[in-house]
């Protein structure tokens, strides 16, 4: 034989899938290899014996009756699916099956015995590599932590294709883990502009409508009695009082107007002591220059992405899982 004719079988061959097909109430199968979706049928009827005057015939999937009349769908189907060849004026019934349908339980065809599960996937490779794109991460991770032997052996690849394969897998697998950590980045980054453009607001309020002075009702005492005189509303007050860190429940606007205070005015309107009205002013100024730098921050990470056209991929961080 040729080399040429060898070559050409083995075309042929990849071309071709595997499949089994039987009659709806005949417990015989039978293993044929057809290329496209009407070769399948003839080859169905030369098998199965069927009379010409039954025919044409309809090829249906045996676990449920599905209907298989679309080249392309037939295509996307694994190796050895199970047909089941209806005649003319057959239907297909789960109930027609119950007397001839042991074999899709027993342990003669591999496929549908309790095969582990790498072998499946494994098989789906075999027959098509863009099925790697349909694949879960932890179908991934399954034929990545396959023994290379083992699974050069199922594929009928050397081990040094094995390995390329397992590689290009791994890839798939950290770009899919790259891509979420961008995900969760681009998450943690709109949620800081909001928060940003929610302090801003509070810290802007001041400059842009400054809030009036309250009147102060004179009461006949001099300037120097400061129990008379306060620019703090009763409800800054109580939250003063009442609140175990009253600083952390004020916006900046009240907590500027704390600080500029008097110590004896701010002690002798709360009921307190000189020095611990002086202690709550100085918590009020550590956080409202805490919240200055955050805006600050923000700030400067919303000019410098405003700088970058794109966001380099590689300058995101990115955890390579191990193989």
């Amino acid at each position: 034989k040729s080399p040429w004719g060898t070559a050409e079988r083995q075309v042929m061959a990849a071309r071709l899938k595997r499949c089994v097909v039987r009659r709806r109430d005949g417990p015989e199968q039978h293993g044929v290899a057809a290329s496209c979706l009407r070769e399948l049928r003839d080859k169905a009827c030369n098998v199965l014996a069927i009379d010409k005057a039954r025919e044409p015939i309809t090829l249906v999937l045996a676990e449920d009756g599905t209907i298989v009349d679309d080249e392309d769908y037939f295509l996307c189907l694994p190796c050895n699916t199970k047909f089941v060849a209806l005649a003319k004026d057959e239907k297909w019934s789960s109930k027609s099956l119950d007397s001839g349908t042991s074999w899709l339980s027993e342990s003669g065809d591999e496929v549908d015995s309790a095969a582990e599960k790498w072998k499946q996937l494994a098989r789906q490779l075999k027959d098509d590599l863009s099925n790697i794109i349909l694949m879960s991460e932890e179908d991934l991770q399954v034929l990545i932590d396959v023994p290379r032997s083992d699974l050069a052996e199922e594929l009928a690849q050397s081990e040094t294709k094995t390995r390329v394969l397992q590689d290009t897998l791994q890839q798939v697998l950290d770009r899919r883990e790259e891509e979420r950590q961008s995900r969760q980045l681009l998450e943690l980054y709109l949620e800081a502009l909001k928060t940003e453009d929610s302090i801003l607001s509070k810290v802007a309020e001041p400059e842009a409508a400054p809030r009036k002075e309250m009147d102060v009702v004179d009461t006949g005492t001099s300037s120097t009695d400061t129990s008379a005189t306060t620019a703090l509303s009763n409800q800054v007050l109580a939250a003063l009082k009442e609140k175990p860190a009253p600083e952390l429940c004020l916006d900046s606007q009240d907590l500027e107007l704390v600080l500029k205070e008097d110590t004896a005015a701010l002690a002798s309107a709360l009921g307190w002591d000189k020095q611990k009205a002086g202690a709550l002013q100085e918590a009020c100024d550590q956080e409202l220059s805490k919240r200055l730098k955050q805006v600050q921050t923000l700030r400067s990470l919303r000019s410098t992405s405003k700088g970058k056209k794109t966001l380099p991929w590689g300058d995101w961080p990115s955890a390579k899982r191990k193989k």
